[in-house]
């Protein structure tokens, strides 16, 4: 029996999809849900994946910057990760919330993660399999310990699709057919510096956002009781890879502790790394109560879900939020693995240094391209905002052309932001220099070669 073959490069034969995609993609479209996303402008069917690259089942490979939305932080199939969770497979499988072995050494590396003045007083709760239920175990384990209701989130926030979830959701059209969300959210704008919801400069934005928030977090005729919780994303992703500034984080962080209002940071799509810190708060120098925690905690994209707060907030009863999938002692092994691969190979130096790199070689494709408006991230979370020169009304036609040829061409990515105008790079954490440079050179051509040959109407619709 031949090994598969190590996976270099990317090559794509042919017309998208390829045939055997082609059958799957019709098989999938007659039995699966509507509500099926990603394939409808990634048509592809994959066969496995290897480090930086996955291919399809036409033998098409691509550079996966999109690593199932950021659940891979050492690419696919990592050997050691592989190793670890294939010997846990004969031992445990699943405990409920039982203590094991594996799931200390699971919780020790996350108290190495977390900032010391956080370890102390930390605890821990195991949820569901989806970073949906990290988010509404805090919303339960908040309202339980103040005995508030109201829940303040931001513009353009995304933290799932549960009832729960979506209702702390910024984005309209997915409420649209649904009555009855979870009540009692308001709304705050968030430092979007690039297109300020306040119409600061993008230097003053954030002080002028963290203003207006604590107005209304003192006023007392603002209409807002004080709330249970404030939950936010230190980095948007899905809302556009948008950075909260320093100043607004901090601020945020003064009022919520000076009100006595727990403050919940998400960072299920931020942490482990992606951003150049363990977690993207940390680079305000803030301490959250409450952290949430999904996606890469499963190494090579097992499901998992835990939140990290400060023990003033454990006053909810045993069983409170249970979940049959909470103890994964296979996630748990693959973390824990990938947690110690990512510190004995400085992972966070590579992060940044490849980030810087790649920032500026978007940053010089900004300035060659009318069409390119904004060029931001943090670490390996990077976004390009593809604008209507003159106008500067956000292009997420553009956007979507530009995702489908990088596709033809080898590279998978991901659109974001308010209507699709935000290319998002989500590449695996170890990526390797030469790697980086080949996937923003298709981007830069992807680019190039939509502006020169698109126009209205050029592209599909959005049907994610």
């Amino acid at each position: 029996m031949t090994s598969e073959p190590i996976l270099r490069g990317p090559r794509v034969g042919g017309p998208l999809p390829g045939p055997r995609s082609a059958a799957l993609l019709e098989r999938q479209r007659r039995h699966e849900s509507n509500a099926r996303s990603y394939p409808r402008r990634l048509p592809v069917a994959l066969r496995r994946g290897q480090g930086s690259y996955v291919e399809d089942v036409d033998g098409n490979v691509f550079i996966d910057f999109l690593t199932a939305a950021g659940v891979l932080p050492l690419g696919h199939t990592h050997p050691d990760v592989v190793a670890a969770t294939k010997a846990q497979l004969d031992l445990l499988v699943t405990g409920l919330d039982f203590p094991t072995q594996v799931k200390y050494d699971f919780v020790d590396a996350h108290l190495a993660l977390l900032p010391p003045e956080m370890r102390e007083h930390v605890r821990f709760q195991f949820c569901g399999p989806a970073g949906a239920d990290a988010v509404d175990a805090a919303l339960k384990l908040c309202k339980t310990a103040t005995g508030r209701g109201t829940v303040l989130a931001f513009h353009g926030a995304f933290h799932g699709s549960t009832h729960s979830a979506l209702a702390l959701t910024g984005f309209v059209a997915p409420k649209e057919p649904l009555a009855n969300l979870m009540p009692g959210v308001h709304f705050l704008p968030f430092p979007y510096a690039y297109r300020c919801p306040l119409g600061a400069e993008p230097s003053e934005c954030g002080q002028r956002c963290i203003d207006y928030v604590e107005r209304v977090l003192r006023d007392p005729a603002s209409g807002i009781p004080r709330p249970a919780a404030v939950i936010i994303e230190a980095v948007q992703g899905e809302g556009g890879v948008i950075p909260a500034s320093v100043e607004f984080l901090r601020g945020l962080r003064r009022v919520t502790a000076e009100l006595d209002i727990p403050l919940i940071v998400d960072e299920i799509q931020t942490g482990y790394g992606r951003t150049g810190h363990w977690f993207a708060f940390e680079a305000a120098g803030i301490t959250p109560d409450v952290v949430l925690m999904s996606k890469a905690a499963g190494g090579i994209g097992l499901p998992t879900a835990l939140i990290a707060y400060h023990e003033k907030l454990d006053r909810w009863a045993p069983a409170a939020h249970t979940g049959t999938f909470r103890g994964n002692q296979l996630a748990f092994a693959a973390g824990l693995t990938a947690i110690n691969v990512m510190r004995e190979t400085d992972i966070l130096e590579n992060v940044v240094a490849q980030g810087k790199h790649a920032m500026e070689r978007l940053g010089a494709l900004a300035d060659e391209v009318p069409e390119v408006g904004d060029v931001r991230g943090r670490g390996l979370m990077l976004g390009v905002e593809v604008i209507e020169p003159g106008s500067g009304r956000p292009d997420g036609d553009l956007g979507r052309r530009i995702q489908r040829r990088a596709l033809e061409n080898g590279l998978m990515l991901e659109v974001g932001g308010r209507g699709g105008e935000v290319v998002r790079l989500l590449p695996p954490l170890n990526i390797d220099r030469p790697t980086l440079d080949l996937a923003l050179d298709i981007l830069s051509d992807a680019v190039l070669h939509s502006v020169s040959t698109g126009g209205p109407g050029a592209s599909r619709p959005d049907e994610r």
